[in-house]
């Protein structure tokens, strides 16, 4: 008897985005992901953001996380209930779902 593979269909991968402030932080939450099996993989950048905040325009360095799952709802649950920012940036990149708090901090701001 033959076992059938399971079929694996592109539309359930997704990559989560989201920024942190630190490499440590990146990292943590990167571990902890994987450890929890919500994604298979990260991918970790440092960057240069600039952005306004508290309507004053801000220039930081921050780390970019793409993190790579099948299990994207779960995912950004896991990362906001644990990131530090008030509001998180966290997206996925399917691009039919957003973070509700961060598409508000973004229309809010392109206003």
């Amino acid at each position: 008897m033959t076992m059938k593979k399971p079929k694996i269909s592109p539309s359930r991968g997704s990559i989560i985005i989201s920024t942190f402030q630190s490499k440590e932080s990146a990292n943590k939450v990167a571990k902890q992901m994987v450890a929890k099996k919500l994604c298979a993989c990260v991918n970790i950048a440092k960057i240069n953001s600039i952005y306004f905040w508290n309507n004053k325009m801000q220039n930081h360095t921050e780390y970019l996380c793409l993190f790579k799952t099948i299990s994207s709802s779960k995912l950004m649950h896991e990362i906001k209930k644990i990131h530090q920012y008030e509001v998180p940036e966290i997206v996925e990149v399917k691009m039919n779902t957003i973070n509700k708090d961060y598409l508000g901090w973004l229309v809010s701001t392109a206003a």
